[in-house]
């Protein structure tokens, strides 16, 4: 592991540098499987889990040149299993609790409902679908992917800042709110429901003691669970709220 010493210093310019980068490649990279499949399942499906890939390189490659890699990406095997459990199954709770105390308290707000359906439509096409969507989406894209890119990378780069470094919170609150903002498809409850949990996992990640892994599993189990539900509604299994 990296001592402090070795890693890069890391002022707004390269910062910015480093994230915008990383956004394009991201938003590049979800063109060409809707190219060739259109606004398809399939599309959407592969948009998603490529575009998330490309933009792990490219947050890799940053990492790995300023020496912050390890720090960043801890994905070590916990020490203490029963307090990553812990934290893991806690957070599992808490986001599904945000998700559902979320979209009522936006609508209270004045906002549209937190709008899930363009999601919700392929995820619900049948039982590969829901398969390929728990494993791709759910698991690699959402709860691998961008707890390395969210919880990972970017925290890393923005508590190294001039202004910032030594001010936790403000790294928080700050990669909340840009976590939050890519989900504008879900109308703007969407984007404060998010954020919120973007809070959330933050916060989890200093509880975990800086190991991602308890992130990533209750990012997952979340996303899961909506949309095992979902599916569940769609085949009457459970009667929709």
């Amino acid at each position: 592991m990296s001592t402090e010493t070795d890693i890069r210093p890391l002022g707004w310019g390269r910062f910015v540098l480093q994230f915008v980068s990383v956004v394009i490649v991201y938003l590049a990279a979800s063109v060409p499987a809707v190219l060739v499949f259109g606004e398809s399942n399939t599309g959407y499906l592969l948009s998603v889990f490529m575009s998330m890939v490309a933009a792990l390189l490219v947050a890799w490659a940053w990492l790995q040149r300023d020496g912050a890699l390890a720090e960043a990406w801890n994905l070590k095997v916990p020490r203490e299993w029963p307090r990553a459990s812990g934290v893991a199954l806690g957070g599992t709770a808490a986001i599904f609790a945000i998700f559902v105390a979320g979209g009522a308290a936006v609508e209270a707000l004045g906002f549209e409902p937190v709008d899930v359906e363009l999601v919700m439509q392929f995820v619900t096409e049948s039982p590969l679908s829901l398969a390929l969507w728990i494993v791709l989406v759910a698991w690699l894209a959402a709860g691998l992917g961008e707890e390395l890119l969210w919880r990972g990378f970017l925290l890393d780069r923005l508590m190294r800042l001039p202004g910032i470094s030594g001010r936790l919170w403000i790294a928080i609150v700050i990669q909340a709110g840009l976590f939050g903002l890519p989900h504008i498809y879900q109308g703007w409850g969407g984007v404060l429901v998010t954020g919120t949990i973007g809070l959330l996992l933050g916060w989890l990640r200093v509880v975990a003691r800086w190991n991602l892994w308890p992130l990533v599993f209750a990012h997952a189990a979340v996303d899961t669970i909506m949309m095992g539900l979902g599916y569940a509604s769609v085949q009457g299994w459970i009667e929709a709220s």
